[in-house]
């Protein structure tokens, strides 16, 4: 096992470090793409249309290696296709197949002794031949010489084509032309046999040499010159109008009229670039396992910062359009999905740094993205309302054309026009990035199945339709899943624990129950039957574990995230049915060995978050405080903690990042809101008997002829009369 552990980290090492080598260089190639897509001039990309003429500024003689290359190309294209000499081996070994299957036909023929069905049964029996009954039945027919001759023939003719060059693609062509190879001598029907007998037996016997075209090839296109170019002082080099062609694009770059691609110094820069912010992200994420841990979270993050990484580099540098780019809606979306604040900081923090990296202008972005950015985030909050978004993005665009304007003033721009021009765009920017974020966290909700808080916020409304679905056909569960989610909602504020997802997922924990409401005990009527007491034990059991698998069903039909999914799945873990199973142990004799334990085991898997462990710990208590109605506190921690001490011993908690000091609050907060729920309640006297009490003295009272009572209008009587003598 210890082997098989080290081979699995080692494998694991070299995928993480493949992974983040690719991950440098598709960043640094981010970092250079300005490079390659931005010219001095607008005419940069081939297929572009010339808005103006462009003359050459001095005489210059070069070898236009896009010629030179075009007619070499050419030159190989012309070079035909060469194939081998005919291979005399190919022949010989066609000829000795078809001497074996002549004197096999003259064996048949000589044999004395079978039928002439025999004989026709024989020759179907050749592999290399096939002969129709018409040609078997003339050739048998035919005397000793005649069939000598036809032999002879036979090879003849096979000899004289193999000769000849036989490629692949004309094998077909080659069988059709044996008639013209035969010797006139013979009849017709003897050169058909003729034909029939060599036909299988042409075969190609030379074949294409890949090796020796390319050779040619090479040497056809060594062989042609180099294609020089001469511009003089003037001379038209592109002319309006003109598409570009690629020899053009490389006639304004030898002039310098167009900005060179990237050099080897830049591109290195780039990927030690690339190299700082990406080991500074992998190792962050290393110490936040709720979302490296998270393959489907981590690709959503990779993916948005790739996209808005390329998408922000593509852009042109100059005017506004670095400004109403939406650049917060990168922070705002990571903030929504990932559900954490740090996160989304950092993450804007790394891609100001990328974007502004070699572009005009470098520091008034970086600061532009930056604060836009960090302050969406810190108006986001956590992101529950629609309302929070928009917030968000007027303050991202009112925070960036403040430092907008601020960096412009410094840098000497006291137009009004400009700078409100500047506001403009920032405004527009974030107001964009509320859309977009919007936008993002929906798509991520909803087709990636990853939890937002504002889609958790959605389905947690008592209107959902699986919400009341539950409470109309299992109101008791109903009520259970509210009590418990009120529980899960306390203990995993104490721990600092996701509070909103374990909340909805407590409502949606049970919601499979809703198909076969009556088999579950908080939704039948006190004092009727328990179905589950005339049912075998096995199905009964398979009935109470079907509500997880009923559940995911519901929750895949109506779309649930699958955070909220895990917990229907894993709030039972793999825990056994044991009324179920106490009762087939008891059935068969009490002899345990008799009944198989895994017919009565949840299907799991077992809680692998501290969300869905909180959830399991809830519902266990929940329940088991309910049934047992402890009396005072002591006893309901001691109840708490067996339900505690019971998932323990069934590893339930094995697969959960939850430390003792975690176990320990939960079960500090469970009793506090336990206490509260189940707490004593005094015990009234009867109604009627308070009230008959009340009348007897009023009458007494009134009747008895004793000083009249003064009575108070708008106190009750009977609380008037009871102190009076």
């Amino acid at each position: 096992m210890g082997a098989i552990a080290l081979d699995r980290s080692i494998r694991r090492t070299i995928l993480t470090g493949i992974f983040l080598v690719a991950l440098y260089g598709i960043v640094a190639f981010a970092l250079v793409l300005p490079s390659l897509l931005s010219t001095n001039d607008a005419l940069m990309r081939e297929g572009q249309v010339a808005p103006q003429d462009i003359q050459a500024p001095h005489t210059l003689t070069y070898v236009s290696s896009v010629l030179t290359e075009r007619a070499r190309q050419e030159a190989a294209r012309t070079v035909p296709a060469v194939y081998t000499a005919p291979d005399p081996a190919i022949a010989r070994a066609q000829r000795e197949r078809l001497r074996y299957a002549l004197a096999y036909i003259t064996n048949v023929r000589a044999d004395p002794y079978a039928t002439l069905e025999q004989k026709l049964a024989d020759l179907a029996l050749l592999e290399d031949l096939y002969l129709s009954p018409e040609q078997a039945r003339a050739i048998l027919n035919l005397n000793d010489l005649r069939w000598q001759a036809i032999q002879q023939e036979a090879i003849v003719v096979l000899e004289q084509a193999m000769r000849e060059a036989i490629r692949e693609n004309r094998v077909a062509e080659m069988r059709r032309n044996l008639p013209m190879m035969v010797s006139l001598a013979l009849s017709e029907e003897q050169a058909e046999l003729v034909v029939a007998l060599v036909e299988p037996f042409i075969v190609a016997n030379s074949f294409y040499n890949e090796q020796l075209t390319l050779s040619a090839k090479e040497k056809a296109a060594r062989e042609v010159a180099p294609v020089v170019r001469t511009f003089q002082a003037g001379e038209t080099i592109i002319q309006r109008g003109r598409v570009l062609k690629a020899e053009d694009i490389e006639a304004l770059q030898v002039f310098g009229l167009v900005q060179p691609k990237p050099g080897v110094d830049f591109w290195l820069q780039s990927v030690l670039v690339s190299f700082l912010v990406v080991t500074f992200f992998f190792l962050y994420l290393r110490r936040k396992k709720s979302i490296s841990s998270d393959a489907r979270l981590l690709t959503v993050f990779l993916a948005l910062s790739l996209a808005f990484l390329f998408a922000a580099r593509s852009l042109p540098a100059d005017g506004l359009f670095p400004y109403v780019f939406p650049y917060a809606a990168f922070s705002m979306a990571i903030a929504a999905l990932v559900m954490n604040s740090d996160m989304a900081l950092l993450s804007s923090v790394g891609l100001a740094i990328l974007s502004a990296y070699a572009q005009p202008n470098a520091l008034e972005h970086l600061m532009y993205i930056l604060v836009s950015s960090q302050f969406s985030v810190l108006a986001l909050g956590k992101a529950r309302r629609i309302v929070s978004f928009i917030i968000a993005g007027l303050t991202a665009g009112a925070a960036g054309a403040l430092i907008l304007i601020v960096l412009s003033r410094l840098s000497g721009v006291t137009e009004v026009f400009s700078l409100a021009y500047l506001a403009a765009a920032a405004v527009f920017g974030g107001i964009a990035s509320a859309g977009l974020a919007l936008l993002l966290q929906f798509v991520s909700a909803q087709y990636l199945g990853l939890s937002t808080a504002l889609h958790l916020m959605d389905i947690s409304r008592p209107d959902h339709p699986l919400l009341r679905m539950l409470l109309t056909n299992a109101p008791g569960t109903y009520q259970h899943s509210l009590q418990v989610a009120n529980l899960a909602e306390q203990a995993a504020e104490r721990i600092h624990a996701d509070v909103l997802l374990v909340r909805v997922g407590a409502l949606y924990h049970d919601i499979g129950k809703a198909l076969n409401p009556a088999f579950y005990i908080e939704n039948q009527v006190a004092g009727a039957a328990n179905p589950h007491d005339q049912l075998d034990p096995i199905l009964s059991a398979k009935i109470i574990l079907s509500h997880v698998s009923d559940g995911l069903k519901l929750a895949r039909k109506y779309r649930l995230p699958r955070r909220i999914q895990d917990f229907i799945a894993e709030h039972h873990g793999t825990m056994i049915a044991r009324y179920q199973y106490a009762r087939a142990v008891q059935l068969a004799g009490g002899d345990e060995s008799k009944v198989d334990i895994e017919q009565f085991r949840y299907p799991g898997p077992k809680p692998r978050s501290r969300e869905t462990a909180i959830l399991m710990l809830a519902d266990g208590c929940e329940a088991k405080v309910r049934a047992e109605r402890p009396k005072d506190e002591q006893e309901l921690r001691r109840v708490i903690k067996s339900v505690f001490d019971h998932r323990i011993a069934m590893g339930q908690l094995d697969e959960t990042p939850l430390t003792l000091r975690d176990l320990s609050e939960l079960m500090d907060a469970f009793t506090t809101a336990l206490r509260n729920v189940y707490h004593p309640r005094l015990v009234y006297p009867q109604l009627e008997e308070a009230i008959s009490s009340s009348k007897e003295r009023l009458e007494e009272v009134i009747f008895s002829g004793e000083t009249p009572i003064p009575v108070e209008i708008g106190q009750p009587l009977a609380e008037q009369v009871k102190d009076q003598p």
